[in-house]
């Protein structure tokens, strides 16, 4: 545990360009109000990014992930296993296209329950 951790703090201080980016949407609940965390050790992994509440990872793929299509398919598998859902992005595609990112990611996440004792009307206004 502590090795992953250690490999976790070590990734926080240098993300990639496309990591950056994305954190920057996702840090301060800037996405519909989630709570995001990144380079996160769940289990045997590191993933890029974990919003617990909605049982959500985002992970970031470059290039050399074209080769690891197995050992992705196997870490998805387990993290699935735990209650997750995992999205995989490729780096271009947060840099090139990152609205659509952000929509495939909003897409994916369950409407908020109504809350159960709403402000009437008047009051809603004022708070």
């Amino acid at each position: 545990m502590a090795l992953r951790v250690a490999t976790a703090r070590k990734l926080r201080r240098n993300p990639t360009g496309a990591e950056r980016e994305l954190w920057f949407r996702l840090r301060d609940r800037r996405l519909r109000g989630l709570k995001f965390r990144r380079q996160v050790p769940i289990g045997n992994y590191v993933v890029d990014f974990c919003c617990e509440s909605a049982r959500l990872i985002i992970e970031l793929d470059g290039g050399q992930h074209a080769e690891r299509s197995v050992v992705d398919a196997k870490r998805t598998a387990d993290l699935e296993a735990q209650g997750y859902l995992v999205l995989r992005f490729w780096n271009n595609d947060v840099l090139g296209n990152m609205d659509g990112v952000l929509e495939s990611i909003v897409g994916t996440l369950r409407p908020e329950p109504p809350h159960p004792n709403p402000l009437p009307n008047g009051e809603r206004e004022q708070a």
